[in-house]
């Protein structure tokens, strides 16, 4: 195999890598980007906490970190009540899980908008492919510490209220009405979940192509390779005018 045919094979390979690495930054983007809306919408909305089909009550009451809600099951009107001031005195279950939940929501956030400015697609440093790739790798590391806070608030509260509902149940409690965790704290379930695979796929995917394309092209590299170029051709020229200054000394001592 002649050296040209060797550098199409390896070119052809530079492209393909770099369209599966972009692929891959175009899919993370997808997982964050639903990720990060699940995370917002669950923690912002009140059905954390839903009565179960075996209560007594003709109504579905939902709670959530910072109201509760009932729905009439005849006419569906429904009604909201906030809790007390933040400043009031609150269970810790919802104490930590509100904070907890703000925290990734403003994690995965950050690591949403740090991944679309990394994003091939997006004109931001377009002559820096090697930055923009460390970008993506940041909102990756981002994203992945974000579903940390989120998976440990909604399992947590997920478990506090299961584990009430069973002591009660064991211990033959019946208070007219019981509750278990609703679909909110599903969806903090499900985009913090989100979180760790688009941060999973941007690290470790971007790890593996990390030598391909940006490197290659990143202008220190063709900096580095002009001034090589450039001190080569001094030394050719270098050379002739040495040996011109050595005849005319020849021609000088004879």
């Amino acid at each position: 195999m002649g050296p040209g045919l060797a550098a199409a094979h390896v070119s052809l390979a530079d492209r393909l890598f770099v369209k599966m690495r972009d692929l891959f930054q175009y899919v993370a983007c997808f997982f964050a980007f639903f990720s990060t809306g699940f995370l917002v919408v669950a923690t912002w909305t009140d059905c954390w906490m839903v009565n179960a089909d075996d209560s007594l009550e003709v109504s579905t009451k939902c709670r959530g970190l910072w109201w509760e809600c009932v729905t009439n099951a005849f006419d569906g009107i429904r009604t909201c009540d906030e809790y007390d001031s933040i400043l009031a005195e609150h269970p810790l279950k919802l104490v930590v899980t509100r904070a907890l939940m703000i925290t990734a929501d403003i994690l995965a956030g950050f690591g949403f908008i740090t991944l679309l400015l990394g994003l091939d697609c997006v004109k931001f440093l377009p002559d820096e492919p090697y930055i923009k790739v460390r970008i993506c790798f940041v909102a990756g590391t981002t994203l992945l510490i974000a579903g940390a806070p989120g998976i440990i608030g909604s399992v947590w509260y997920a478990v506090d209220v299961y584990v009430e509902r069973s002591s009660l149940v064991l211990h033959n409690i019946f208070l007219g009405i019981q509750y278990k965790f609703g679909w909110s704290c599903w969806l903090g379930m499900a985009g913090s979940l989100g979180c760790f695979l688009a941060g999973a796929v941007l690290t470790c995917c971007l790890y593996l192509f990390k030598d391909v394309g940006p490197e290659r092209n990143y202008p220190y590299s063709r900096r580095k390779a002009y001034s090589t170029t450039a001190v080569s051709m001094a030394q050719s020229y270098a050379a002739p005018r040495t040996q011109t200054a050595k005849m005319y000394a020849v021609d000088t001592r004879v």
